[in-house]
């Protein structure tokens, strides 16, 4: 099931007695168990009704009996594990049996839910399958970084507001795909937007802290457009701001830019250069800007500056130079490497 059916099941009071949320993601996991936690029982209920569990200090026993209890003065109850991942009966199968016992038989007027977090059950064992087959099995995985963008933009249109394409962008890569992340940090600026008005890269700025002008992104775009000026005045931020971006952290993204860029070059005939790409529609307009200032030759020099600035980095071969003068060698070298 998708984390939409299971919202909208719950939504109409359709429950089931054991939900099992699991993945890479924890967004979902978090709103699908926030929702049962918050919704299902009335307010009075919850005191002798709920029962919260943590993995790393809670054992199978405990929970199985906790489920097998009957609900006082309430139609049902629900019991949540949180970070049922750290768990350690999930090692012991006599525990894991007394899971799979109580599964083959679960009782209808508990909601056991467990939230495993950034990881999934080995699918081999017994108990995996067992539980994938009696329960709402939901696995939550990790949005592709491309498609963050487009996700930001329904969020946002979900909430009456708008949000432009660079902007978009911007809290992609500033924030990854981290959902989680992005959801705090949009519903902040969704405070101070009213409906139907559009959340500008200047909200992101005065209210999240985000400068758009010293992103990696103005860098790469700097770099793809040749822009000497606008790349000097970014390392040069950098540089003053080790802790903004340090070296670590920009050098496999530019590798990845300049890789993408050494795939649009190969692009096949009739592809899809945004999907092949793995970068939104709007990202594609500078790999094709970009692509005009590189042929395949200067990329793979761009690669070797790369990798060698990489070992730099590391400190092979390279006893003393610090990290800002690397950069500063690095981004020159690209820039007037000859077409």
């Amino acid at each position: 099931m998708s984390e939409l059916s299971i919202l909208k099941s719950l939504k109409n009071k359709e429950y089931k007695p054991v939900y099992f949320l699991t993945g890479e993601e924890p967004y979902y996991i978090d709103k699908i168990s926030d929702y049962i936690e918050d919704n299902v029982l009335a307010e009075g209920e919850r005191d002798f009704n709920l029962s919260i569990f943590y993995g790393g200090d809670s054992s199978m026993d405990e929970i199985i009996s906790s489920a097998k209890r009957f609900p006082m003065m309430s139609e049902r109850q629900v019991v949540i594990i949180k970070e049922s991942q750290a768990l350690k009966d999930w090692k012991n199968k006599d525990k894991t049996d007394l899971l799979a016992k109580y599964l083959a038989a679960p009782l209808e007027s508990t909601i056991l839910v467990f939230q495993h977090k950034h990881k999934t059950l080995d699918g081999r064992r017994e108990i995996a399958k067992t539980i994938k087959a009696n329960s709402v099995y939901y696995e939550s995985k990790k949005l592709s970084e491309y498609k963050v963008p487009n996700w930001i933009t329904d969020y946002v249109k979900s909430k009456s507001r708008n949000i432009d394409a660079a902007t978009s962008a911007l809290l992609t890569e500033y924030l990854g795909n981290d959902l989680s992340k992005i959801v705090n940090a949009l519903e902040k600026l969704l405070i101070l937007v009213k409906e139907n008005e559009q959340i500008t890269s200047l909200h992101v700025e005065k209210n999240i802290g985000i400068s758009k002008d010293y992103t990696i992104f103005e860098f790469q775009k700097a770099l793809g457009t040749k822009n000497v000026l606008q790349a000097n005045k970014i390392i040069n931020y950098y540089s003053a701001n080790p802790k903004t971006y340090p070296l670590p952290q920009l050098l496999p993204t530019l590798y990845t830019y300049f890789t993408r860029l050494i795939k649009l070059h190969r692009l096949p005939p009739g592809e899809n250069a945004a999907q092949f790409l793995r970068v939104s529609p709007y990202g594609l307009n500078e790999f094709n800007l970009a692509k005009k200032n590189y042929n395949a030759g200067s990329l793979a020099r761009v690669i070797g500056h790369l990798r060698k600035a990489d070992t730099m980095s590391k400190g092979v071969n390279n006893p003393s130079t610090p990290a800002e003068q690397i950069l500063k060698e690095l981004t020159y070298k690209i820039l007037h490497d000859p077409k």
